[in-house]
Parts: structure tokens; C-alpha cells; sequence
């Protein structure tokens, strides 16, 4: 073979030539395999570290919300005063020890920031799902008279806690990775927003008697309305008797209400959105049961404060109605005997609270012995209305009137309450205990 021919055997595919080019393609598939391998290996752990801050995050915030007001709910927890009597943590030193109890692969979860502020659902028109931080302002925003869009679309209203953690100083561990440059390991980071709203899933003895009011009873439109006070029944759109259980069966065993009365509230667990059996009729013995425990509870002086479970009745109320949250209210007066006006009308009674503080403006009192004069008096110092908005004042017609036998008047309560139950309701006045994770 000369040595053009040689030349040309090299050149068109000698065994040389095709070792050579085969060890660039192994060098080239290892370094593929090895990328591979890589985003398989360092991938799926920095998707455990990932998801550990995730919780660690989700943790923080809902304690963080959890913690977001004080006990009584009349002011956001901003630790300068105690939660509990002792404890002068604020929302976001719980937020920061929730998520800090949480490891990443045994690395301690960093902390980057942890705000209260306002979340919105986007319900008003023009405005934009999402959290706007808000750490200036801790005096609460009145519930009463504000609708849910209206609440929704004010960033005053300090209703969420953002937590943000992260692996920024112990960055997740670069196993083959570091073949590719990552020497230091993968830094990485989480985000949660927990929002806390209005009691809707009350978990058991929530609320206090089985009795549930009537949603249209407690606003005017859509609008939470806590200073006007109705009596039951009247129409059927104020109220009616519950024994607390999800079904459509009624709640019409006078054996079963009557052993609800002055209990510990409802036994089992009720749940927003569900029917929950209801009765519009008048139960003898559970009345005369809460009759006498309401005289006991206040010697017929002294507004009783109950939580209750609110339904929605725009089909009136029994055998069912569905539960859409929980209310605060005040029983001022029962009426026993419509007979015995001269007698059982009000002397005295306490004044509900006057605005959100709670605190009562004094005592009413009527000394004069005619009884229509007292309760009118009455019925127009405390706002009571009967459903077309008319004072419940006396008349000799006994359906017009509104001293009537077997009645619960009560006033829906303008204060703070103790936050119960899981975000789920309406704005009723009470705020939830229990939030949700919403981002």
C-alpha cells in the first residue's frame, strides 16, 4: 500500500480515527449521565428540603394567625400586652417558634420574615387576590356594619400572617452536583399565608344552648347588624330550636332540647355550609327549661351573653336549615305569660355595651307600676324591633304586639368576643380561632 493510500485509509475511517471519535461520545454520555444523575439525585433531595421548609413555613403561619389577636379577640396580638394573662408573645414570635420547631434534614429552618397583614380574596370589584403586609396598625377594625367585600378590600383589616423560611446558611447538600460547579449546595425557600376569618366549623360546646338565629334576623342585607334587637318568634325568619345534629329530621324531641338547655352547648362537631335540624314550633318543656335557667343565670336584671349558631332562613326556618356561622348575642328579656304584664315587665335591666370596648353605659330602670309603660320604655331603650322594623312595643292586639307569651328577646352583642370555631362562616361578629392556609 503506498503512502497515498495509507493516508487515505486514515483518513476515511481507520481504526484509530473511529477510537478516537468513540471516546469523545463516552466522555460526552458520561458527562450527560453524570448531569443526569445529578438532577435526579440532587433534585429529588433538594425537593425533601424543599417541601420540610414548606411545612416548617405552613406551621409558622398558622400559628402565627392562630395567635393573631389577643384571648378576647379585641386587639391584634402585638405582644405588648399578654395573650393569656402571662404570655407576652406577638403573632410573630409564635409564627417564628412554630417554623423555627421545624428541621430541614436536620438543619435548623432559617427564618427570612414573618408579617401580619391583610388578605384578600378579591370579592369587591377592582380589587386583587393576595396579602398586603400591614405591621403599623394593631387596633382592630369593627366588624359590626361592614359586609364581607367590604372587609375584604381593607388592607386595616389585620386578618393573616405571611411566614417565609429558607436554607440561605446551611444551603441544601450538592451530592453530584458539585461536579457541576455547585460547591456551596443549593440554596432554597418557602412561603405560606394563613388566613384567620369568621367562625364557621364549631368544634364542640362552641356555642352555648340549642337555639339557632336566623341569618336574615342579625344583618340588614348583607351587612352584620349588631344594634337592633328581635324577639322569637316573629315570622319565621328570627329563629328556632336545634338539637345541633346534621340532618334534615327536625329538631322536634321536647326530651332530647330539653336536656341541651344550660349543658355544655353542642356535643359533636358542626360544620359550615351543613343542614342542621331545626324547629319552629314551640317546645314547652325546653322553654320552661330555658326560662328557669335564664332566671337563675340573671335574677331578670342582667343581660345574658350566649354564643349561637346562626342558619340561613330564606325559606324559613324547620325542619332544616343550612349552619353559616355563629353569632354573640344578648337575651334581654323571656316572657313566660303574656297575662302578667304588671308584674313581669322589666324594672331594671343592665345596658348592653354601647361600642366595640364593652363597656356598659349603666343600668335601665322604670319604677312606674303599669306594666305596658315599663316594657314600651324598655323595648325603646334596648332597640328591640319586631320584623317590619316596628318598636316590639305592647298593643291590645295580640298579634301586633310585641309583649308575647313564650318569647326570647335578644340583642345582638357590639363587643369583642372570644374567637371560637374554624374559618369557614360570615361575618357574624365573631372571629374564628382556628385559620386556614390560603396561600
Amino acid at each position: 500500500m503506498n503512502t497515498s493510500q495509507r493516508q487515505a485509509g486514515w483518513r476515511h475511517g481507520s481504526p484509530r480515527r473511529q477510537g478516537g471519535v468513540s471516546i469523545v461520545l463516552v466522555t460526552l454520555a458520561l458527562f450527560m449521565l453524570l448531569a443526569f444523575t445529578a438532577l435526579s439525585v440532587d433534585g429529588g433531595n433538594l425537593f425533601v428540603a424543599r417541601n420540610e421548609l414548606q411545612n416548617a413555613s405552613d406551621a409558622g403561619a398558622l400559628a402565627g394567625a392562630r395567635f393573631l389577636y389577643v384571648k378576647d379577640g379585641s386587639r391584634v396580638n402585638d405582644g405588648t400586652e399578654p395573650y393569656d394573662g402571662v404570655n407576652y408573645k406577638s403573632a410573630e414570635a409564635w409564627a417564628t417558634e412554630a417554623a423555627q420547631s421545624n428541621n430541614s434534614q436536620k438543619e435548623t429552618v432559617e427564618v427570612l420574615s414573618v408579617q401580619r397583614g391583610h388578605w384578600s380574596f378579591g370579592l369587591a370589584p377592582g380589587s386583587t387576590r393576595g396579602f398586603t403586609p400591614n405591621m403599623s396598625d394593631v387596633e382592630p377594625v369593627d366588624l359590626a356594619g361592614k359586609t364581607a367585600e367590604e372587609l375584604d378590600s381593607n388592607p386595616s383589616f389585620i386578618n393573616a400572617v405571611e411566614v417565609v423560611t429558607a436554607r440561605d446558611q446551611t444551603p441544601v447538600e450538592a451530592f453530584f452536583g458539585r461536579v457541576l460547579g455547585f460547591d456551596e449546595g443549593y440554596k432554597a425557600s418557602a412561603r405560606a399565608v394563613a388566613y384567620i376569618g369568621f367562625a364557621g366549623k364549631l368544634r364542640p360546646e362552641d356555642v352555648d344552648q340549642p337555639i339557632a338565629m336566623c341569618r336574615e334576623a342579625i344583618t340588614d342585607g348583607d351587612t352584620y347588624s349588631c344594634d337592633v334587637g328581635r324577639f322569637i318568634p316573629e315570622g319565621d325568619q328570627t329563629g328556632g330550636w336545634t338539637n345541633f345534629q346534621h340532618d334534615d329530621s327536625g329538631a322536634s324531641s321536647a326530651s332530647e332540647l330539653k336536656a341541651l338547655i344550660c349543658g355544655d352547648g353542642n356535643p359533636e362537631e358542626m360544620r359550615f355550609g351543613e343542614d342542621i335540624s331545626t324547629n319552629n314550633g314551640q317546645v314547652q318543656a325546653a322553654f320552661q327549661a330555658l326560662y328557669d335557667c335564664w332566671v337563675e343565670e340573671t335574677d331578670k336584671e342582667r343581660l345574658w351573653n350566649l354564643t349561637l349558631p346562626v342558619v340561613d332562613c330564606q325559606d324559613g326556618i324547620a325542619p332544616s336549615n343550612p349552619l353559616v356561622g355563629a353569632v354573640n348575642l344578648n337575651i334581654a328579656w323571656i316572657v313566660d305569660q303574656a297575662n302578667k304584664i304588671d308584674d313581669d315587665a322589666p324594672w331594671q335591666m343592665e345596658e348592653p355595651p354601647e361600642d366595640s370596648e364593652g363597656v356598659s353605659p349603666g343600668t335601665w330602670s322604670n319604677a312606674d307600676p303599669d306594666g305596658v309603660t315599663r316594657w314600651d320604655d324598655f323595648v325603646t331603650a334596648m332597640n328591640i324591633r319586631d320584623s317590619d322594623g316596628d318598636l316590639a312595643k305592647w298593643s291590645s292586639d295580640s298579634q301586633e304586639s310585641g309583649w308575647r307569651q313564650k318569647s326570647i328577646y335578644f340583642l345582638p352583642s357590639c363587643s369583642y368576643h372570644e374567637p371560637k370555631g374554624q374559618t369557614g362562616g360570615e361575618n357574624f361578629g365573631i372571629l374564628a380561632e382556628i385559620p386556614v392556609l390560603v396561600d
